[in-house]
């Protein structure tokens, strides 16, 4: 079962708590304000996640996280087994 748009698997984050964060399909923005690009293009087209699209992994996914040092291909990983399940 999913749990995020991009691949992040919300029951494994250290930080949920600490930022009262419930996770993306179940809050109306990130936590920490502004705009998720991924999300927004997920639910702009009717998709759980990403694994879903016909353009995945696409720039937005596969550049997410990046510049906070945070590696991809996890993501991108996951959202390929949610769509197998």
């Amino acid at each position: 079962m999913f749990q995020s748009r991009c691949g992040v698997c919300c029951d494994l984050c250290e930080r949920k708590d600490a930022v009262s964060c419930k996770g993306c399909i179940n809050m109306d923005g990130p936590f920490w304000g502004g705009v998720c690009e991924v999300k927004s293009c997920c639910e702009s087209k009717g998709l759980n996640h990403c694994g879903e699209c016909g353009d995945f992994p696409c720039n937005v996914l596969s550049n997410m996280g990046v510049e906070e040092g945070y590696d991809p291909a996890v993501k991108i990983e996951q959202c390929r087994q949610w769509a197998i399940e």
